[in-house]
């Protein structure tokens, strides 16, 4: 039998995303209207092993759907790691009378929640990071501003890159993923896409390309360089060293994870959060929200975190030939 849930805790873990303010706010309402009591914890796992624990109602969440970054706050927590930081966890849900727990995270924020679930506190997952690298879902909430705000940045180093005639490599987010990289380079007609899935470590072959080019009458050079790539800056002294091109690196950083979310990451975190109160109110423990093939789905924790997520090839094919 489905174990019966009153009480809902919500906390945001591993590094923030836009909308995931917009998950916070549709987990708390939708649970206050599925008749149930909210906490917040503030600063993930942390502040949970810390009791950081506040009641939250309807007014809590006022305001916050445009904000970035997380009104509960984030944190790294190495205590919960250990099973004894696990039981102590689980131990401060039961004080607290928190029935369930909505984790609001990325794959290391899954694992969390699974050895939550096996201490007895129903878990549930929503896919919060802007690496969009969690295999059992096409969406993870921040990506899409995350990739906006970089396909902005992106387009203003190409003005200067162009007034220039310099040869700029522009490094974005992602950990060591490619997503953020390959959708960045396709909008902003990127010359060179470096994905860590892809890379062969070849720059003998950047280079003759950014020659190539110069000597069709091109006057800049755009090399989108995923994180988990990285070393931006080593790259361009030895690109400009053996072009005589000069060549300059931009590391786009912590921007990338800022700002209001765009419309579409307010509006699937609300039906991820919606959806995740509503599988925590029927009993359910253990799952993560997903979205694949235009619905919103739960899976098993075991099984999402068991799948691999590769580059798709078309996709990739597609940024070669444009």
């Amino acid at each position: 039998m489905a174990k019966e849930i009153k009480t809902v805790g919500v906390l945001t873990s591993g590094g923030d995303a836009p909308g995931m303010n917009a998950a916070i706010r549709a987990v708390v309402r939708k649970s206050i209207a599925n008749g149930l009591t909210v906490k917040g914890i503030k600063k993930g796992y942390q502040g949970l092993l810390n009791e950081e624990i506040i009641d939250m109602d309807r007014h809590s969440v006022s305001d916050i759907i445009q904000r970035g970054g997380t009104i509960l706050g984030t944190a790294r927590c190495m205590e919960f790691k250990t099973l004894e930081g696990q039981k102590k966890a689980a131990d401060i849900c039961r004080k607290h009378g928190i029935d369930g727990i909505v984790v609001i995270g990325g794959d290391g924020s899954y694992r969390g929640a699974q050895k939550l679930s096996q201490q007895g506190i129903n878990t549930i997952g929503l896919p919060g990071t802007i690496d969009l690298d969690i295999a059992c879902t096409d969406y993870t909430i921040g990506f899409d501003t995350a990739i906006n705000t970089a396909m902005q940045a992106i387009d203003k180093v190409r003005d200067t890159s162009s007034s220039h005639e310099r040869c700029n490599i522009i490094e974005v987010m992602g950990r060591n993923a490619g997503y953020i990289a390959l959708w960045c380079g396709i909008a902003n007609g990127a010359d060179d896409i470096l994905l860590p899935e892809k890379y062969d470590f070849d720059e003998q072959k950047i280079i003759d390309n950014i020659i190539e080019n110069r000597k069709r009458g091109k006057t800049h050079h755009i090399i989108v360089n995923a994180e988990g790539i990285g070393h931006s800056t080593s790259m361009a002294r030895r690109i400009e060293a053996a072009t005589g091109i000069e060549t300059r690196a931009t590391i786009l950083g912590y921007m990338q994870r800022g700002g209001s979310p765009t419309c579409k990451d307010r509006v699937y975190a609300s039906m991820m959060g919606c959806y995740a109160a509503d599988i925590l109110s029927a009993g359910k423990t253990n799952r993560v929200v997903g979205y694949r093939n235009g619905e919103f789905v739960d899976y098993d924790i075991e099984e999402a975190l068991a799948m691999q997520k590769t580059i798709n090839e078309y996709q990739y094919e597609i940024s070669r030939i444009l």
